[in-house]
């Protein structure tokens, strides 16, 4: 079983192609064979909230917040691994943020 904050290695599907690829993700939750994940990058131009080496990144990595996906469970390879409960933290505030700034039409 996942949990959430966990850094993950998966296969994600794009939207834009039926091209499949092995990413790092961290997950946000897990619910009913389906992993909501929110994707990993090392290019550090890209909004998000930081990942270091010495929290477990392979190299220094952005967690963005506006690359979320659900993924069945069966395509998660490993867990990588586990997010500090400070990161976790920082992570779900910012996911906040932006969710808080939607706008909702009447």
């Amino acid at each position: 079983m996942l949990e959430s904050g966990d850094v993950i290695l998966t296969k994600v599907q794009y939207t834009d192609t039926f091209e499949v690829k092995r990413r790092p993700a961290v997950v946000l939750f897990e619910e009913m064979n389906n992993v909501v994940i929110a994707g990993i990058t090392s290019n550090l131009k890209m909004e998000g909230v930081p990942l270091t080496k010495e929290e477990g990144a392979l190299k220094e990595s952005v967690i963005k917040l506006n690359y979320i996906f659900t993924v069945s469970n069966q395509m998660v390879e490993k867990v990588l691994f586990k997010l500090n409960e400070n990161k976790k933290m920082i992570m779900f505030e910012e996911l906040n943020k932006k969710l808080s700034d939607l706008k909702i039409e009447d």
